[in-house]
């Protein structure tokens, strides 16, 4: 397996991954994840904001010979997700069987494991997406 991230840089970026908090510039565009700068105008004023997590799936695809680390979860679906705000963000799918997801399919921010690292007993949670259940 890879190297894990450092420790340092995997909690600078914990309430991204936890939260779904991106960036909201002063002429209101949404940014997934935060940058310094806004690539649609260029503003350099950028606060935070809180994504509801809720989006619907535009396309997605089943992963069968992933990257390094990942294989011991092959095969598994990836997403891309447009949030209800807006932006789009890349996403493995869970609590789902491949043959249930539809284009359109409305899903919801969870917390999961990511991966693991043997040696160094480090577990990379963050976020995935998955169906949103809906109570009749």
């Amino acid at each position: 397996m890879g190297k894990p991230m450092q420790v340092s840089r995997y909690w600078r970026h914990f309430r991204e991954k936890y939260r779904l908090i991106g960036g909201k510039c002063e002429n209101g565009h949404l940014l997934f994840p935060k940058r310094p700068i806004c690539p649609i105008c260029g503003s350099r004023n950028i606060e935070e904001f809180q994504f509801s997590g809720k989006g619907k799936v535009i396309t997605w695809t089943i992963v069968r010979n992933p990257p390094s680390g990942f294989e011991y979860y092959k095969p598994y679906p990836l997403a891309l997700v447009q949030l209800e705000e807006g932006p789009v963000v890349l996403a493995q799918l869970t609590d789902v069987e491949p043959e249930e997801i539809k284009e359109g399919m409305e899903v919801e921010m969870v917390t999961r494991k990511i991966r693991e690292f043997d040696e160094d007993g480090l577990i990379l949670y963050g976020y995935k997406f998955r169906p949103i259940i809906k109570s009749e």
